[in-house]
């Protein structure tokens, strides 16, 4: 019989693309296309501008690793997020991001992708994350913020309208429009 060796977070060091350690697994993530990567760098700058004028916390791009301590879960790798914490220079940031985004690639989609985000959005708050934002770049429901106060009950930002991420960034908000580039 076969047994299946644990990874660790040395294996995630490792890896040579962007991945988190799940259930004692490297999950690797797929890269993602035109509109998801921007929507995530684009909330990336919005986050960046409010940290240069305001200096609460540290706003990271996609591909950041975040190392948490659950029994299913060691690490996130969202594709934008505001941290409050120590300096880790070359390492992975200890502990979770207070603000996660996560936009929908080309697979995150229908009643199995659905099940797998709610469970990862479960995992946030489990290790600390206040605010989730699911980014919909094809959807008119364009943002919806899960807070650790209501994980099951989205507020939902369309089109149009500010998003912001109370209260995990204080302040910060970011038009949805942005988000957006409607040549890619």
């Amino acid at each position: 019989m076969l047994t299946k060796t644990r990874a660790t977070v040395e294996d995630l060091y490792n890896a040579p693309d962007k991945a988190e350690l799940v259930n004692g697994e490297l999950v690797h993530l797929m890269s993602t296309g035109s509109k998801p990567n921007k929507a995530g760098g684009r909330v990336y700058s919005s986050l960046e501008r409010h940290e240069d004028e305001h200096g609460n916390g540290v706003a990271y791009t996609d591909g950041a690793g975040f190392l948490v301590h659950l029994p299913n879960r060691e690490s996130f790798s969202p594709d934008a997020a505001y941290y409050i914490g120590p300096n880790p220079g070359i390492k992975f940031y200890e502990g979770a991001p207070v603000f996660a985004v996560e936009a929908r690639s080309e697979n995150d989609y229908g009643p199995k992708a659905e099940l797998k985000m709610a469970a990862k959005r479960a995992d946030y708050f489990a290790a600390g994350t206040r605010v989730v934002w699911d980014v919909d770049t094809l959807g008119e429901d364009a943002v919806r913020k899960y807070t650790t106060d209501n994980p099951d009950i989205p507020t939902i930002f369309r089109r149009g309208e500010i998003a912001d991420a109370e209260p995990a960034v204080p302040g910060w908000t970011m038009a949805v429009d942005e988000m957006f580039d409607e040549a890619g």
